[in-house]
Formats: structure tokens, sequence, C-alpha cells
């Protein structure tokens, strides 16, 4: 009975994390991509290619730990009355360490396999994750939020004129 309630918990906690890392987590990473055009990066990228797995795994979780003060500041901030500021610069690093780690997977996830608690965990994870997912795009509310985010992208297109 704990454990069910513990995981329902857990779902509603997660789900709207989720839903946005589904949303951005491609676009994002596709942008962060683009910046192997720099020469710098573009050796920085072959470099993380090239870590051992718990290297590879280190390197995964540094962007958690340099964006967690920014994170308290944030906190700091909604403390002191200055809830704008605080609300810009959460959402901020949420958007930049989403599209951070979202490269960052994209690079290290054939290592990160190579990990067995890893290679044993995440598709565990993958397959929650997707059953959460697939509950909450068989929502009406998700059918709903689809459609308006369907339309108002092709109005946009029309407005441009690429439609």
């Amino acid at each position: 009975m704990l454990k069910k309630l513990l995981a329902a918990l857990a779902a509603v906690l997660l789900v709207p994390i989720l839903l946005f890392e589904e949303w951005g987590w491609e676009p994002l990473a596709r942008v962060v991509a683009q910046l192997t055009r720099l020469p710098l990066w573009a050796r920085f990228e072959r470099w993380l290619r090239s870590l051992p797995p718990w290297a590879a795994l280190l390197a995964f979780f540094v962007p958690m730990g340099v964006l967690f003060p920014i994170k308290l500041l944030g906190l700091f901030l909604l403390g002191e009355g200055h809830g704008l500021s605080a609300l810009l610069l959460l959402l901020a690093a949420k958007v930049i360490g989403t599209a951070i780690v979202a490269r960052l997977f994209q690079l290290l996830e054939p290592t990160l396999m190579r990990i067995p608690l890893f290679a044993r965990w995440y598709p565990r994870w993958k397959t929650w994750k997707d059953r959460m997912l697939s509950i909450v795009r068989a929502s009406a509310t998700w059918r709903v939020v689809r459609r308006l985010k369907d339309g108002a992208r092709r109005r946009w297109r029309q407005w441009r004129g690429t439609a």
C-alpha cells in the first residue's frame, strides 16, 4: 500500500518535469549541438566521447552541480520578495540545464551504458517514463493543449508565409 502511494506521489511530482523535458529535450539538444561548428566546442565533444565510463558519469552530473548554486540564488531571491527575478532565474537555469544535459546524454549514452548499474536501471527508468507520458498523452487535457499548440504553429507559419 505504502509502495503504491509513494509511486503515485512520485508520478505526480515528476510528470511536470517529464513533460517539460519531453517537449524541450530534443530541440534544446539540437541547439547545443550547433555549437559543434566552433572548433573548440567540437574538440570538447570529442574529448567527452573519449571518456571512460565513470568519468562520463561524472561529466553527466557536472551541470547539476554547477547550476545548484544558481538555483539556490533563485530561492534566496524568492525569499527576499523578488518573485519575478527568482522565476526568471530558475526558468533560465532549468532551460540551460536541460539543454546541456540533453546534449551530454546524446554524447555519453553509449559510454554510460557500459556501467552495469546504469545499464540495468536506465531501461527501467525509460519504461516508467514512457508509461507515465502515455497516460498523460491519453488525457483530454493533453489533446486540447496539443490542438492549441498545432493551431498556433499553423497560424505562425501562415503569418510568416511558410505554410
